[in-house]
């Protein structure tokens, strides 16, 4: 077996210190996943973190609920751009929210609400609430201290609208059936981060 890399991405950074941990039973994390930080990160039931998500809980607590999906490559608890006026505390992100790859969570009393999704490259500010069953499209800023209603979608350029389509159970049992799928192709090591 060779010893060269087959990753075209570059080598994982793991200095830091080492969290404490609270993994549900039913948690598929992959080995690759990165988590660093001073404060406890908890992960709920049946979600499923995938290789080279960042996890950095150095200045608050970190949980995630009941079956979300982190994709590659996304950063929950990033330190704020201008932490002077930052909020201090942690992130939460509710139940069945998805976080794709690139979505950057900046840390400071942050709060995903349940069945919100993060779509490809979005950057979440410090301090901000959003609300159930919201959509934010790809590579969209929701600036610090920003409040979103429930069933908010915020695309192009920050236009908002509300989302009236009444498909929350359909959007919950695709990602349960997503989760069944993921569940068989990441192999979990939790075990690594205790």
């Amino acid at each position: 077996m060779s010893s060269k890399r087959h990753s075209i991405l570059p080598a994982i950074d793991r200095s830091g210190p080492k969290p404490p941990v609270n993994f549900s039973s039913s948690l598929t994390i992959s080995d690759n996943a990165i988590l660093q930080g001073t404060h406890s990160i908890t992960m709920q039931s049946e979600t499923v973190v995938h290789p080279r998500s960042r996890f950095e809980s150095n200045l608050g607590s970190i949980l995630i609920g009941r079956r979300c999906i982190i994709h590659e490559r996304a950063y929950i608890g990033a330190r704020p751009a201008d932490l002077d006026t930052a909020k201090p505390g942690g992130v939460a992100l509710g139940d069945y929210v998805v976080v794709e790859v690139g979505t950057v969570i900046e840390a400071g009393d942050t709060e995903i609400g349940e069945g919100t999704t993060l779509q490809v490259g979005c950057k979440i500010g410090s301090g901000t609430k959003i609300g159930r069953h919201c959509t934010i499209s790809q590579k969209s800023v929701i600036p610090p201290g920003e409040h979103l209603p429930d069933y908010t979608v915020v695309y192009s350029d920050g236009l908002r609208r509300l989302d009236s389509r009444g498909v929350t159970d359909m959007r919950k049992l695709g990602l349960v059936k997503q989760i069944a799928v993921l569940k068989k192709m990441i192999p979990s090591n939790p075990d690594k981060f205790k």
